[in-house]
């Protein structure tokens, strides 16, 4: 027995070379439209039309096979344009930050009357037990152990460690730095040293004084590390314990220390 596909595929041989047939005896007569020639007609068009239009569609999907590849490209090529673009841009804003950053250097160069180096902070301390970080200015350049360090801000700590090319500064908000500073506004004064927040206490102020919220705290010059009229820090909380001689004041600093980058140590 045949299969159906057999069939299928010898019906339609059979029905090409009738066509074939019909075809050779319309082209002897070409002038008369008889029976056959209507009979050739009705059999041949669809045969013709199926083709055309399955060589069209194959064409068609040829061009737009290749329109496709093109446009990927194009594409490819302009996601690529776009992307060095991003890059230049990101430079250029990073250029103009930096520049924004060494003219308040220069700023507080001018306002300091000592000798100023300025330095990059190059990392930080690994172990976590201390906040300090590691700048990329050392003994070759003239820092030595207990100089002071400030930034556009205020206060930013002292060195704790010199080296050739590089040296570690600890900042003042970690418990083992203090510093003896003046409530700029009164007078008052007491030390502020470091605390484990982004805060800093400051200690010994007296339950009478005429402190608050708002006041500035400046550095006195009275510690041997910091020149005095450096800006400390702002105070942020005041509270009065019941009994005891001292406030309990806490001071946010002016510098934020989580976005440390350019500093200026005072080498005198």
């Amino acid at each position: 027995m045949f299969s159906k596909r057999l069939v299928r595929i010898l019906g339609v041989v059979l029905f090409v070379l009738i066509n074939i047939v019909l075809l050779s005896i319309s082209a002897k007569h070409t002038h008369r439209h008889t029976i056959i020639d209507r009979l050739v007609i009705a059999g041949v068009a669809p045969l013709q039309e199926c083709v055309i239009n399955t060589m069209r569609f194959c064409r068609n999907i040829w061009r737009h096979y290749f329109y496709l590849v093109e446009a990927r490209e194009e594409c490819d090529r302009i996601k690529g344009m776009i992307a060095k673009a991003e890059i230049e841009k990101s430079r250029y804003l990073e250029s103009e930050l930096a520049c924004e950053r060494l003219r308040e250097l220069l700023e507080v160069k001018s306002e300091v009357s000592h000798r100023i180096l300025p330095a990059q902070v190059v990392g930080l301390d690994p172990s976590g037990w201390f906040k300090t970080v590691i700048i990329n200015k050392g003994t070759k350049e003239g820092v030595s152990k207990g100089m002071a360090v400030i930034a556009p801000g205020g206060i930013v700590g002292h060195v704790v460690g010199a080296y050739y090319r590089y040296a570690k500064v600890l900042l003042i908000i970690d418990r083992n730095s203090a510093i003896d500073a003046l409530v700029q506004r009164t007078r008052s004064r007491g030390i502020v040293e470091g605390d484990t927040s982004e805060n800093c206490r400051f200690k010994y102020i007296a339950r009478k004084a005429d402190i608050k919220i708002g006041d500035i705290v400046i550095s006195s010059g009275l510690d041997g590390l910091f020149p005095k009229g450096l800006r400390v820090g702002a105070i942020s909380e005041i509270s009065v314990p019941p009994s005891g001689l001292f406030q309990e004041v806490r001071v946010r600093p002016f510098v934020d220390f989580t976005r440390l980058e350019e500093l200026l140590v005072i080498l005198e």
